[in-house]
């Protein structure tokens, strides 16, 4: 069935190089990058940065489009799909608000009827999903109630269920793909190892994704005396929201995590950017993310943030383009380019 557009996998530049700390199933911002980095190309033509060919906006969208598509085609419709309703809870108070309009856009130029919407305007009637008169053939589901449990989504939970209409991302890419537990399986070699996987494989795993653990499952004395290697995460979680450094635990929030759904992450931490803000220069984190479909890396962006996680507050912060860069091209001469953004 549907496997989930957009994948968003989030990484920090280590010293040994890149390392996955984070896999998610509804990442948000690749249309607005989309855009950005087209914006960006120009002013790094004279370095040799270029993105390959799918950096062309025209090529990149009609990738995004065949996402959707490929996604309606793997519920076994036939028919042409006519409809998406892209939801979230109060979507014109989200941050990415404008990204849905651009989706909406997006969608109408070929031929395919937009709504944005919030998950209490639907209707499930009929065997199939309603907003208003609008019969509803594809969600592009951008809400972070993950399993549809809350009770505005019970519309949308039973449509999807009873196969009235395509939700993508849908809760069981989440369970397989998003829910943060699941790196604990990805970097447990004795595991890895019972399930057959070639030693290559094994070896790119262990070495790509820093060590995660499950609280429940360790001795919360020998996790309290290394805290402050470890970066602690709701397994269900998004945003950074309730995640905390080992180091910045107080032993109220330590109680907490304890009763808590959480996984223990090795501390990789991120790089950093100089950047001009206000005629100033100075130092931001950087994280890069590789949106994704189906296994295949669609477009990379980066966000550039101070502060314990990534998060769009920080001034001089937020998306930056990300382009590949000749390798004759020395990190210094791309760390002092006039290329604003994040230029790896």
């Amino acid at each position: 069935g549907a496997s989930g557009a957009f994948g968003g996998d989030d990484f920090h530049l280590g010293p040994d190089g890149p390392r996955l700390i984070e896999i998610n199933t509804n990442a948000g911002g690749a249309l607005i990058n989309a855009y950005l980095l087209q914006a960006q190309r120009a002013c790094c033509a004279e370095m040799g940065m270029a993105e390959p060919a799918h950096g062309e906006i025209d090529a990149l969208l009609d990738t995004f489009i065949a996402a959707f598509q490929s996604e309606w085609r793997k519920q076994d419709r036939s028919a042409p799909m006519q409809s998406i309703a892209i939801v979230d809870a109060k979507p014109n108070e989200q941050y990415l608000y404008p990204e849905f309009i651009l989706f909406q856009r997006l969608f109408k130029r070929h031929g395919i009827a937009a709504i944005i919407a919030a998950p209490e305007q639907l209707e499930f009637r009929d065997g199939v999903l309603w907003l208003g008169g609008q019969h509803i053939d594809l969600v592009y589901n951008r809400l972070t109630d993950f399993d549809l449990s809350n009770s505005d989504a019970q519309a949308l939970r039973r449509a999807y269920l009873n196969g009235g209409v395509v939700v993508t991302p849908n809760p069981r890419a989440h369970a397989l793909y998003a829910n943060k537990r699941n790196l604990t399986l990805l970097t447990d070699e004795a595991k890895l190892r019972d399930w057959g996987l070639p030693p290559s494989v094994i070896a790119t795993l262990l070495g790509s994704i820093p060590h995660t653990e499950f609280v429940a499952d360790a001795d919360p004395d020998q996790l309290w005396a290394r805290r402050g290697k470890l970066f602690f995460k709701p397994c269900s979680g998004y945003g950074g929201k309730a995640a905390y450094r080992g180091d910045k635990v107080t032993r109220k929030v330590w109680t907490e995590i304890l009763s808590g759904d959480y996984i223990a992450q090795e501390i990789v931490p991120p790089s950093a950017r100089t950047v001009a803000i206000a005629g100033a220069v100075q130092s931001m984190k950087a994280d890069l993310r590789n949106y994704t479909y189906d296994g295949k890396v669609l477009l990379r962006a980066a966000r550039l943030y101070q502060g314990q996680t990534t998060n769009f507050r920080s001034p001089g912060g937020g998306f930056a383009p990300v382009f590949v860069g000749d390798e004759n091209v020395s990190a210094n001469e791309a760390q002092t380019s006039d290329c604003h953004g994040a230029c790896h």
